[in-house]
């Protein structure tokens, strides 16, 4: 199986650009009539996904965790939008959702795995799975392979993965991926399940092929969302993000985007139309992105790294999914 190929990863010149907002992205697009699932829907870059597509005309499902939060952060938002309980840490949670929407849910248009955690403290989720691979990755993999019948028949489906610029920090651990016998890192893990997230979109763009579907995976940017609830003050003025007054430094004023810019890569990934015969790819600020150039002064923040992108370690991964998830 060959490597993925760097002509693969390719800028489209795609008009668009890294302050562009979900609703500039989606403004010349019909989508009336369709339907989307975005996990994550309700909080920060997922609550303005949905906001965006809701506005076009789609129906929204969002799946939450929290009821109350979801029924005031969506109180808001216009349009036909939907919640439904999913803890993506609890398999039989998410089982529970696929068949209630396998059974509720004649297409699904979009599946849009936005829910995550960062860099947190060692815990363990499902049979014993690091909580950071088994919440971003695996708990979206079980909802995918469930709801694939779905997918299969509906025309030009589409499924976006959230990965991240993180994905550079670590690739797959293939000896230790659950943190067993290697002394804990929360980065490490957050870079490991980021990766994992771009390698499972890579793989399921092949899956996709035959019902005319594809996949994809971006990176949203810099974004102050709850996704850094874990990380005290502290360690975000070191990491350059906040002024030692605890407000945005002016490195993240200028780097950062907002909510709103923030989601328009997972909008533009999901619908469009210079993305046809670009299966698998990994995206960011509404284009393709290039590889990074591993010299560059951006190698940390822009681009996608060979280990992201690779056809033989996506199919590893999924294999490798499988199995764990058939011994849960």
């Amino acid at each position: 199986m060959r490597a993925m190929a760097a002509t693969d990863q390719v800028p489209t010149k795609s008009g668009f650009h890294a302050r562009s907002t979900g609703a500039e992205v989606l403004a010349a697009i019909e989508l009336a009539g369709k339907t989307a699932i975005v996990t994550g829907g309700y909080s920060g870059i997922g609550l303005e996904t949905t906001r965006a597509l809701a506005a076009k005309g789609v129906t929204v499902i969002v799946p939450v965790r929290s009821p109350e939060k979801a029924a005031k952060n969506l109180a808001d938002v216009q349009g036909d939008v939907r919640t439904a309980a999913l803890d993506l840490a609890a398999l039989a949670s998410v089982r529970s959702f696929a068949a209630s929407t396998l059974g509720e849910l004649d297409r699904l248009d979009l599946l849009i795995n936005n829910a995550g955690i960062m860099a947190c403290p060692l815990t363990r989720v499902g049979p014993g799975w690091e909580s950071q691979f088994g919440v971003n990755h695996m708990g979206h993999f079980a909802l995918t392979k469930a709801l694939l019948p779905l997918l299969e028949k509906t025309p030009g489906a589409r499924v976006v993965a959230l990965s991240s610029t993180g994905h550079k920090i670590s690739g797959i651990r293939w000896d230790d991926i659950q943190w067993e016998e290697s002394e804990y890192n929360k980065w490490a893990a957050y870079g490991q399940a980021k990766t994992a997230n771009a390698l499972f979109a890579n793989a399921l763009s092949r899956r996709l092929k035959a019902s005319g579907g594809l996949a994809f995976s971006v990176h949203p940017g810099g974004i102050f969302t709850p996704l850094q609830r874990h990380l005290p003050k502290e360690e975000m003025i070191a990491l350059g993000w906040l002024g030692e007054d605890g407000e945005p430094s002016e490195l993240a004023k200028a780097g950062f985007k907002s909510p709103e810019q923030g989601c328009s890569t997972t909008l533009w990934a999901a619908t469009s139309p210079g993305l046809e015969g670009k299966a698998g790819v990994y995206c960011e600020d509404c284009d393709v992105a290039a590889p990074t150039e591993l010299d560059g002064p951006m190698a940390r923040y822009k681009g996608v790294n060979a280990h992201a992108c690779d056809d033989e370690g996506a199919e590893r991964l999924w294999s490798v999914s499988e199995d764990l998830l058939a011994q849960a």
